[in-house]
């Protein structure tokens, strides 16, 4: 009887296809999962511009047609967020004028502020700790979630101090990468009130009012890399003025702009970091898996085909593990053991 060998090169196979396809399920259900985080370390900073009006309390007045600069400096604070798995980003915005941007100091700007969002490093949405003002709440500001969809999403307005719904509007290439293109506005909004001379806002008899501030914004238009979530271009239209207390008709333009958009500077580094992010993601998530699955898989299979119908065979070597036939025959004893006599003498010898 004969008894199969294993073939150490269909082991190899099988083995390096278990390999394969594991390394493939690791890849896509535990790696890539990890890689899959807003970053904590952070350090961005991103400018956009265009031609508006502002009111220069140099002169008491509104100036009109010049150039506004809004630059918003994004630092991550690693520290604060290691134990709530949070992305904590501290955001200096700053809106400048000619005279005021010069001067690179944020306290002499037309307008500064302060904020500081904490996110959920997977999904985005708003974890209120390390010293988050309770008021944000939104599942998109500086970015959007990973793995965009055509849908809509609440986006973090700081001058509103709210969310505003973004819908899907189709797609726009930026630098010759495709992204979706979201766009919402604000209606005029009340945000609320500023201590100043009742002349200001039409009552000349009073001295100093509180003048309700309102804003409003008719046109956001965002462009989000789909993968990372990162807005690789912007334009708002911001719209801030003073009111008289309970008066329906806007009396002092504070600031307004048709069209602040990312300079081409900005625009060219966002694109560039999600297109690297992006790239990364993908290699991670989709082209080593499918890869890995794709090798695996054949090796597998190939390799437990020949176990099964290429073994080699060998015969054994005891032959009293040959089983005897019926009648106590063996037939392999005899074919090694018989002798056989030839006798040549002729008759009656």
């Amino acid at each position: 009887m004969l008894r199969r060998i294993p073939s150490p090169f269909a082991l190899a196979l099988v083995g390096s296809g278990v390999f394969l396809l594991t390394f493939a399920s690791l890849l896509a259900w535990y790696v890539g999962p990890r890689v899959r985080l807003t970053p904590t370390d952070i350090d961005m900073t991103s400018v956009m511009t265009g031609r508006g009006s502002y009111f220069d309390a140099d002169v008491g007045s509104t100036t009109h047609d010049r150039t506004i600069t809004l630059t918003r400096r994004v630092l991550g604070d690693v520290h604060a967020g290691a134990g709530h798995d949070a992305a904590v980003w501290d955001v200096s915005t700053t809106i400048d004028t000619p005279k005021t941007l010069p001067l690179k100091d944020p306290r002499r700007s037309l307008q500064w502020t302060v904020e500081r969002w904490v996110s959920d490093r997977r999904t985005n949405m708003p974890v209120h700790c390390c010293g988050e003002p309770p008021s944000f709440d939104a599942d998109a500001f500086l970015k959007f979630p990973f793995d965009v969809r055509k849908q809509t999403y609440r986006w973090w307005d700081s001058t509103l101090g709210g969310s505003v719904p973004l819908h899907y509007t189709g797609t726009q290439r930026v630098l010759g990468h495709e992204g979706y293109r979201f766009t919402g506005s604000v209606r005029p909004t009340r945000i609320g009130s500023r201590q100043v001379p009742g002349i200001l806002v039409g009552l000349p008899r009073q001295g100093q009012v509180f003048a309700e501030e309102w804003y409003s914004d008719p046109r956001i238009a965002l462009v989000v890399d789909q993968r990372t979530g990162e807005i690789i271009d912007a334009s708002i239209a911001p719209n801030v003025t003073l009111r008289r207390p309970g008066g329906r008709q806007d009396a002092v333009t504070l600031l307004q702009s048709d069209a602040l958009a990312m300079t081409d500077a900005t625009r060219k580094a966002v694109v560039d970091r999600a297109v690297a992010d992006a790239g990364k993601l993908r290699l991670v998530g989709q082209t080593l898996p499918l890869a890995a699955a794709g090798v695996g898989g054949p090796l597998a299979v190939a390799g437990l085909v020949m176990l099964l119908v290429r073994g080699r065979r060998k015969p054994y070597g005891n032959p009293s593990d040959t089983p005897l036939l019926p009648g106590g025959n063996n037939l392999g004893q005899g074919v090694h053991d018989a002798e056989f006599v030839i006798d040549v003498s002729g008759p009656g010898a």
